[in-house]
């Protein structure tokens, strides 16, 4: 593909590489009778520029002025009759129509107005508080057991380190450099896919439909906990006259899982069976609503102080949990099972997919709430540092929660196993007494009295081999520790069950679980904060709507049709949403956004842009994370999720009130066809944004500026021009330390591009005030 090679050459030159074409052709200056004296840059089809400064007298446009025939004014013949522009005091707008300098003004005011986070700290926090979620608290416990133990934390910290830290450095590096949300960042990159922005936007509302939901659960059960003793710690009585009964749904689960499937969700048997909405969800779920558009309707003004206690009292709970929950019995055989690892699970693919998931999901990639906080920076922000650390802590306080929910779940076990032993003990003795078994069978030194695991085990052995034939009619159990601690459990099973039933014999329980479910609320808030501002910002930016009336209404709409999730099927559709509307999407976003910033922006380009932006060069390892390493293995996981989705038909686990028990469902046709209108609908704008702008059919903003010199900035304003007009005017070069609010369209220069500063003959600093030429999209061509 060619390429400019720079310097100084006329347009006719220029358009020689092409054949005779029709001579290069200047603006009608009579568009600009009434304005201030101007100059315009006469650019062939190649797209070449030169600076914008005062006319002199004997410049061919001048004599075009008085002579009627044409003169062709080339770009040397401009650069040798430039002179100096005083950028701090002179005010100078080249526009297509009346009122460019008033749009540049405006432009620039809007700029200067962006909000901008009070502290660095401040940012951080909300960067952590976005990208550490409650996914880290009960999906990274479960895949680290599910997957090897302590062999899971090699594969997941070298996928961190090839995939997360690369792309999420990207992210930061993309918003912080073109200071726009998701929309504005990837039009200005690449306006034919500028979809990605949209597409964005879509998944961050479908993800905060349901993760509000899930805020509605904690706050439901922050408020149940301030009662002793906790409501779920024992199951309900029936009382008929004199007669009391166990309710039969309890007495078939546990007192845990009744209170949250019965009293918590009232949930029906099947997706299928609405059941009405339920009330207290309902009015959970509008208080959830209410603390998020509290925190998010001024923007980060107003989230930035919430991050101070949302993002730091997680750790402080988690601390103290890790305290009490090692000083429990047992705690210490959750912890080893655990972190043994299991080595031969690093070869299994299936690992690696998860954990590619995992990493993915962690750091909040694609959702464009990393664009939209890094887009409030300054531009000397070293986001590079930003990226490292944010990803560790993010890592580390994976590792804390697994800690956290070992040792408690390892104190469950214990209190699971001895109950298990109890139970068997008193089967083992009913058969003594009929005699079903024999009292020789029974070892010497075992006391049913003070009964030990140890005991049971070996008591349990010797039945086994003397009654090797009638044992299973026996019906003994072997209760094993190893048995409870390998019983999987994620999600909301973890939290609302797991957890809550472990808590319950915690001393001080109330205490325990209000700081537990508090926790998870301001885990959910610190999410969707960052979800908004995927939404917001973008929008905001692009369709300048006013801030507050825009993130209130968004949060009323989301509530309405949160709606959806608080009838009593409602749990179901939180799964559907939870496993697909968000996981395919979003590795599309990101893999596109990987290859329009490395592949059609150009690796060597957005280096030498991080280069003058952050003072220093980033290592050459990003270069090649992103050119080669970080594409494929997206691609990878792109084909295995879409391979998963075949392989395994959508399904949900459905709680049956008859059986007491899960049941795994498949989704009817109709779950079906929503759930791929979801993902339809998400990745929709993608290639209809790429359609519409491969034939023009929408403008992507190419052929029309506006450009105002004011107090040292540089703005670009869009104003439209005649269709028929192939004249482009690109400035690429801030003279001052602030960018533009709307940065000048860089073009597709190729993989193998050279960057503009790089191929200038003049030294451009960070702060300098030099002219850089650079091509136009129909040199490509």
């Amino acid at each position: 593909m060619p390429q400019n090679s720079g310097g100084n050459r006329t347009a006719a030159e220029a358009s020689t590489d092409r054949g005779p074409t029709r001579p290069a052709r200047l603006l009608d200056e009579k568009k600009l009778t009434g304005t201030e004296p101007h100059l315009l840059c006469v650019l062939g089809r190649r797209g070449y520029t030169a600076p914008v400064a005062p006319m002199p007298k004997n410049s061919k446009v001048t004599q075009r002025e008085h002579s009627n025939e044409h003169v062709t004014e080339s770009v040397a013949d401009l650069l040798a009759l430039e002179e100096p522009v005083d950028y701090k005091q002179s005010v100078l707008n080249v526009a297509g129509e009346t009122g460019g300098k008033q749009k540049g003004a405006e432009e620039e005011l809007d700029a200067e107005d962006r909000p901008a986070w009070n502290s660095k700290l401040q940012y951080i926090l909300a960067q952590i508080g976005f990208s550490v979620g409650l996914g880290n608290i009960w999906r990274f416990p479960y895949l680290c057991q599910k997957n090897g133990g302590g062999a899971y934390l090699v594969p997941y910290l070298v996928l961190l380190i090839i995939i997360g830290i690369p792309l999420f450095f990207l992210e930061l590096a993309v918003g912080q450099r073109i200071r726009r949300g998701s929309i504005g960042v990837w039009h200005y990159v690449c306006p034919r896919l500028g979809g990605i922005g949209f597409s964005s936007c879509i998944v961050c509302l479908f993800v905060g439909l349901y993760y509000n939901v899930i805020i509605g659960w904690s706050v439901f059960y922050f408020f149940k906990s301030f009662q002793y003793p906790l409501p779920w710690s024992e199951c309900p009585v029936i009382r008929n006259g004199t007669v009391a009964v166990v309710e039969p749904e309890c007495e078939k689960s546990s007192a845990t899982t009744y209170f949250w499937y019965r009293e918590a969700l009232d949930i029906s048997n099947s997706i299928s069976e609405s059941g009405g909405l339920n009330w207290k969800m309902t009015l959970c779920l509008l208080v959830a609503w209410s603390i998020v558009g509290m925190a998010v309707v001024k923007g980060i003004q107003s989230s930035g102080k919430v991050m101070y206690f949302s993002s730091l009292f997680p750790y402080v709970v988690l601390a103290c949990f890790l305290v009490r929950g090692l000083l429990l019995r047992g705690a210490v055989d959750g912890i080893l099972h655990m972190f043994t690892p299991k080595l031969d699970k690093m070869l299994d693919p299936q690992v690696w997919r998860e954990a590619a998931t995992q990493v993915f999901f962690a750091l909040g990639l694609g959702f464009g709430g990393v664009i939209a906080f890094s887009s409030y920076n300054k531009q000397d922000n070293n986001c590079h540092f930003d990226a490292a650390l944010v990803s560790f802590i993010n890592f580390f306080t994976s590792v804390l929660a697994t800690l956290v929910v070992f040792a408690v779940l390892g104190f469950k076990a214990n209190i699971m196993n001895e109950k298990c032993v109890v139970e068997n003990a008193e089967k083992i003795l009913g058969y003594l007494n009929s005699n079903v078994l024999s009292r020789d069978l029974i070892p010497p030194h075992v006391n049913f009295s003070h009964l030990t695991t140890k005991d049971y085990s070996e008591m349990y052995n010797v039945i086994m081999t003397v009654k090797e034939k009638q044992f299973s009619a026996l019906g003994l159990d072997p209760c094993l520790l190893e048995d409870e601690l390998d019983k999987s459990v994620q999600g909301t099973g973890l939290a609302f069950i797991a957890f809550t039933e472990a808590m319950t014999h915690f001393p001080a329980s109330p205490f325990w679980s209000v700081m537990f479910f508090l926790m998870l609320i301001n885990l959910g808030l610190g999410s969707m904060i960052g979800t908004m501002a995927g939404i917001t910002t973008p929008i905001i930016d692009t369709f300048k709507v006013p801030k507050e009336m825009f993130t209130v209404g968004c949060c009323v709409f989301a509530f309405f049709v949160g709606l959806l999730f608080v009838q009593r099927s409602g749990n179901y559709f939180v799964t559907m949403f939870d496993d697909y509307s968000a996981t395919l999407p979003l590795t599309v976003i990101v893999i596109l956004e990987n290859i329009a910033v490395a592949w059609i922006y150009g690796t060597k380009k957005f280096m030498q842009e991080l280069t003058e932006m952050l003072g220093f060069r980033p290592y050459r390892f990003y270069f090649y994370m992103w050119k080669f390493v970080s594409p494929l293995c997206m691609a990878v996981l792109t084909t295995a999720s879409i391979i998963q989705l075949g392989v395994s038909p959508p399904g949900y686990s459905a709680w049956i009130k008859e059986e007491a028990a899960e049941r795994y469902l498949y989704f009817p046709n109709w779950a079906m066809a929503l759930l791929i209108t979801l993902i339809a609908v998400a990745t929709l704008p993608i290639p209809v944004v790429f359609i519409l702008r491969h034939f023009h059919l929408l403008s992507d903003g190419s052929n029309t500026l506006s450009v105002s010199y004011k107090k040292g900035r540089m703005m670009k304003d869009i104003s439209n021009l005649e269709e028929n007009d192939e004249t482009r005017f690109i400035l690429s070069k801030v003279p001052s330390e602030a960018p533009s609010p709307m940065p000048t369209h860089r073009s597709y220069l190729g993989p193998g591009s050279t960057s503009p500063l790089e191929s200038s003959s003049n030294p451009n600093g960070r702060y300098g005030s030099g002219y850089l030429l650079a091509s136009t999209p129909e040199s490509e061509l």
